[in-house]
């Protein structure tokens, strides 16, 4: 009579079933998973000999133990073996017959055999593995190679983030064609004369170092008004304008007598036409960020005397192009002496401002033609010229369906309606905004009051319309991003308190501001022009500010903008549009002496990123993703060398 066979125990899945009652199974399995590892560190790999017999007599399940090796990461193949063998045998009776004592020598002989090839594989990598681990971050900075042949990388300065995670060595074996000039190339200086010292200093709202922007011509043209004062080698930001004589904080208190500046009602603003930004450095203070936007013109650098201060800023012009800002982006904008016209082409500039306005957002004028019964013959223009220029303001926001709120001294407010459900008949083409059920109900969806506003969910995102992402989209990336800086915190050391303002490419949802918010950083949030989603506006909705940029162009910033700057498979996005040369150059344009830059992509798009970085005299290192090393992700950490050209450079 036959013996029913034993059933295996859980987690014995995988071996073959389908042996009669009266055969001996064994599996035998060899995997050895190779890669290539950091420095030479060995992986961890497992060669697994799993051996097993159906007893027939009891019916036990006996596996044998597991083989545990380690494999060396130079062998870059995988090995696996995969043998089933099914000796035929009899039942058991009384003394081992000749046939079971062979099935037995060939068992062990296959143990031992794969046993020995385990061992043979281990030997070899530890003889092939000649190259020690670095013994300290030194020694993994001198590897990078960042020293190509141009004059020597700093004066002694320690770069401001340490780096304190094993770095990753991946050489690529299977690349993906990525557009760049091809090779690793030196990038030599400029010439001098397109260059500005920059000492190391932390941005002030009320001193900058006149090194860090040489050009008195503001400070000279602007005397009378006291917009900037020079004090030995820096310069002074007393924080007064023509429209306000008493100072940016006394202006900024006589605002909030007009319109609700705390509670947390209004968080983002513009300032066009800002001048040094004073209105949006003192505006920091009270929790209300302010995008600074101006041209560059005969004033020079009026926007980069704001970066310096710290202060989030842009170079832009009110023309024929609109801004780079989403529609229903900011609770204020504002106009100091500006000098927009903003009742030429039909009031085309206002226009563009309601575009950008919130449901219910205030603009606010100072300036001419407002008060000019009293100013005129200071703003050496006529009455009549005057008059006419505020009839046609006050006619154009009429025509958009704007409230004047009040004229009070200097300053005249007018307030966007919450919808526009009262107007539908209208024909002037104005930006519409989304229905309403009824005149109570603001278009687009009513905001929390910051802070709250930060990590409430966003009206676009509640509203669905933006397809794909919901509301448990968007709190999973509130912890994905949570969990990213405490990893970033981890590698770089020092990295909340060497940051004050940074730029982050691919945005999405705004999940790395709110992640940064408790450290009081401001962040660029930047949505590629060409991206699939346009998630900008949801960033404004949480309270944070941002722009849309082509990373195939230029940037609108001055040099040395950004103490960080962090990028997420923004090059996996670009590779086949423009060369990532370029574009690595104008992030080393805009990124500090000293600054951080983080890249998350692929392990060949990072090792292609890094190759370039070496050759514009960076420190970097690839690590693993922060959810471990077998996450397909990679993290890049660059930290941009401080140096200085050559006095007198020599010709190329």
């Amino acid at each position: 009579m036959p013996v029913k066979s034993a059933e295996p125990p859980p987690g014995a899945s995988g071996i073959p079933a389908s042996f009669s009652d009266n055969e001996y199974p064994m599996y035998l399995l060899v995997h050895v998973g190779l890669r290539q590892g950091a420095y030479g560190a060995l992986d961890w790999n497992i060669c697994r000999c799993v051996a097993g017999k159906k007893e027939v007599s009891g019916g036990l399940w006996a596996p044998l133990p597991l083989l545990l090796i380690w494999s060396h990461p130079s062998l870059m193949s995988f090995l696996e073996i995969f043998a089933g063998c099914n000796i035929m045998a009899k039942e058991y009776s009384g003394s081992p017959k000749h046939h079971q004592l062979e099935s037995k020598r060939k068992r062990l002989t296959w143990i031992l055999g794969v046993s020995g090839l385990c061992i043979l594989f281990y030997i070899l990598g530890a003889w092939q593995n000649t190259t020690p681990a670095p013994s300290n971050q030194s020694e993994v900075y001198s590897r990078v190679g960042c020293d190509v042949g141009s004059p020597a990388a700093g004066d002694g300065h320690s770069s401001s983030s340490s780096l304190s995670s094993a770095s990753l060595d991946f050489e690529s074996h299977h690349q993906v064609e990525i557009n760049n000039s091809g090779g690793t190339q030196s990038f030599p200086p400029c010439d001098m004369s397109y260059s500005e010292y920059t000492p190391c200093q932390d941005p002030s709202r009320d001193y900058a170092w006149y090194d860090n922007i040489p050009h008195k011509e503001l400070s000279i043209e602007k005397a009378v008004q006291n917009w900037i004062q020079v004090e030995g080698d820096r310069f002074r930001f007393p924080g007064v304008a023509p429209c306000f004589p008493r100072g940016a904080d006394a202006y900024i208190d006589d605002i909030n007598e007009l319109i609700p500046l705390t509670g947390g009602t209004i968080r983002t603003a513009i300032d066009t036409g800002c001048g040094v930004a004073s209105w949006g450095a003192y505006l920091l203070k009270r929790d209300i960020l302010a995008m600074s936007f101006a041209p560059r013109d005969t004033h020079e650098a009026q926007v980069q005397f704001a970066l310096e201060r710290g202060v989030p800023a842009m170079i832009g012009i009110l023309a024929s192009q609109r801004m780079p800002y989403p529609a229903r982006a900011f609770d204020m904008a504002h106009c100091s002496r500006c000098l927009i016209p903003w009742n030429a082409y039909d009031g085309l500039y206002l226009l563009e401002v309601d575009r950008v306005l919130r449901p219910g957002g205030y603009w606010i004028l100072s300036g001419p033609p407002v008060r000019w019964k009293k100013y005129w013959r200071g703003w050496e223009r006529t009455q009549e010229d005057l008059k006419q220029e505020q009839d046609a303001i006050e006619d154009v926001a009429m025509r958009l369906c704007w409230k004047k709120v009040i004229e009070k001294g200097d300053l005249a407010v007018w307030q966007k309606p919450i919808n526009h459900i009262r107007y539908r008949d209208m024909e002037t083409c104005i930006t519409p905004l989304p229905d309403v059920r009824d005149s109570e109900e603001v278009a687009g969806g009513a905001l929390e009051k910051w802070p709250k506003r930060a990590f409430s969910v966003p009206p676009r995102i509640s509203s669905g319309s933006l397809p794909g992402i919901t509301a448990q989209n968007f709190q999973e990336d509130n912890e994905l991003w949570k969990d990213r800086v405490a990893h970033y915190k981890q590698i770089i050391r020092g990295l909340p308190r060497a940051i004050s303002q940074c730029n982050g490419h691919d945005a999405y949802l705004g999940g790395f501001a709110a992640a940064l918010l408790k450290y009081h950083v401001w962040v660029m949030n930047v949505i590629p022009a060409n991206s699939n989603q346009d998630t900008l506006g949801v960033i404004y909705e949480r309270g944070f500010i941002g722009t849309y940029h082509d990373w195939c162009e230029a940037f609108s910033t001055y040099p040395r903008t950004y103490d960080l700057i962090h990028a997420s498979n923004v090059f996996s996005i670009y590779q086949d549009r423009c060369d990532i040369t370029h574009i690595l150059l104008e992030i080393d344009r805009i990124l500090r002496p000293e600054g951080t830059a983080i890249f998350r992509d692929t392990v060949e798009v990072l090792v292609k990123i890094q190759s370039i970085t070496d050759g514009m005299r960076w420190n970097s290192q690839i690590m693993d993703h922060e959810s471990g090393p077998f996450n397909p992700e990679k993290i890049l950490v660059a930290v941009k060398s401080y140096w200085t050209g050559e006095a007198n450079p020599k010709p190329h």
